[in-house]
């Protein structure tokens, strides 16, 4: 991979600290995208009471719930097809455009959400429905992630790319973290017949008022100064985007997709699916496992930006190495320490949280991976289906093999920071190989 780009084309900004226009860019980018991630993942925060509304009431539990995640999967396995779509405008008419669109197609549905009828009222119609606003979801969420994080990289002098990028995924778990705080108060708010029966259906339609605050912030932001500079040189892509991160970039959409198999391993089992599972398995009851979860996310926001930090001094190989290998100690020890001394839960589920952050570190290199051309296009395509396959599938997975192992989000997330480190040597070697083992030429 190419670590030391020096021209704007090549997506570096010149040599500069970073200004106010920088942080301004980044705060609003930031802080849209907390409130569009938001929308997505508060679904997960309620899974359990969704499962016991959507579906019939005499179905198994397990059964219940595996579909639950089967219709909260259905998000990530639609991002593919709205990322592509979106990078594909992006590479082509600008960053800006697709990010401000991504906002509204996320609102909307949030909205819908809340006010859907349960399956008491309309029978199998309302897990359908629940699908159907879940994949427009899923569609929003696809291009906002990944635009994002070329967005703020775009902007930023280049060895300010890590903390940029370390810093818009803060924003991005800032969003889980507020879906947590309002879980978190819900819960204590109000009685679980309150919940079952109307509660519910507040942080979706607060959601969908964020939504539309975040579309209001994005005005403010200006198209990147790469992709203006590509514009005036005609220097866009001149074929199909995808067409050409498929025949010249192979090897950075799978080293690409391997790190977001790591992210997601770290985000969706640690951070999102751990609250019902604490419920579940350990008899936790929703408001603890539910303030440790955002003890656990605030540290996890700190992580990012702390990666961010670190990757841009000491370089991507250093860094998952080091990374994946603390993630996977600290988050083996919580779910093991759970079995025999849950009065260790808030400590333990922070230290794990914080050493999640090394998700922080994975944009730095799929920003690196791809030629300003087609940066847009091979980032989404492959995280993306990277996230539907692995995102989306893990909670199905997890759920399954939980069924003959109580320690399963344990092993699955080892198992995982194991290929954190096979790829933070690889990276490694990259980067003292140079050229001869650069992903993409520049």
């Amino acid at each position: 991979m190419d670590t030391h780009q020096t021209s704007p084309t090549n997506g570096a900004a010149p040599a500069r600290p970073l200004n106010r226009q920088d942080y301004k860019t980044l705060s609003l980018a930031a802080l849209g995208g907390a409130l569009e991630f938001y929308d997505f993942i508060i679904f997960v925060f309620f899974a359990v009471v969704i499962g016991n509304l959507f579906f019939p009431p005499d179905m198994p539990d397990w059964l219940r719930q595996f579909q639950t995640f089967g219709i909260f999967a259905a998000g990530y396995l639609a991002r593919p097809l709205g990322g592509i779509i979106m990078a594909h405008f992006g590479d082509l008419f600008g960053r800006k455009r697709m990010f401000t669109l991504s906002i509204i197609l996320m609102a909307l549905p949030t909205l819908a959400m809340g006010l859907l009828p349960t399956y008491a009222a309309i029978g199998i119609g309302a897990p359908l429905a629940l699908l159907a606003l879940r994949i427009l979801q899923g569609a929003a969420i696809g291009g906002e992630v990944p635009g994002a994080w070329v967005f703020v990289s775009e902007h930023v002098p280049d060895r300010h790319t890590g903390y940029a990028c370390g810093t818009l995924t803060a924003g991005l778990t800032a969003g889980i973290l507020l879906g947590s705080l309002i879980a978190t108060a819900i819960n204590t708010s109000f009685t679980q017949a309150q919940i079952a029966d109307w509660a519910w259906r507040i942080p979706f339609i607060v959601g969908g008022v964020f939504g539309l605050v975040a579309m209001y912030l994005r005005r403010w932001l200006h198209e990147t100064p790469v992709f203006a500079e590509m514009q005036a040189r005609k220097a866009l892509a001149e074929e199909l985007p995808l067409k050409t991160v498929l025949k010249a970039h192979k090897r950075a959409v799978v080293v690409s997709m391997l790190l977001t198999w790591l992210l997601s391993a770290a985000i969706v089992v640690v951070i999102l699916m751990t609250p019902a599972y604490l419920q579940k398995q350990f008899g936790v009851d929703p408001a603890t496992s539910l303030k440790a979860n955002s003890l656990a996310t605030i540290a996890l926001t700190i992580g990012c930006i702390v990666a961010g930090r670190v990757i841009d001094r000491i370089g991507s190989g250093a860094t998952f190495i080091g990374g994946s290998a603390l993630l996977g100690v600290s988050s083996y020890v919580f779910y093991q320490t759970m079995t025999t001394d849950p009065s260790q839960l808030y400590l333990l589920y922070t230290v794990a949280g914080f050493f999640v952050g090394i998700v922080g570190a994975v944009p730095y290199v799929m920003v690196r991976a791809f030629p300003a051309p087609v940066r847009f296009t091979g980032l989404s395509f492959s995280y993306n289906v990277s996230y539907a396959i692995f995102g989306g599938l893990t909670p199905m997975v997890v759920t399954l093999w939980m069924k003959a192992d109580p320690l399963a989000p344990a092993h699955y997330v080892a198992s995982l920071c194991t290929l954190g480190l096979v790829l933070g040597f690889y990276l490694l070697l990259n980067q003292r190989g140079g050229a001869k083992l650069a992903f993409a030429t520049r």
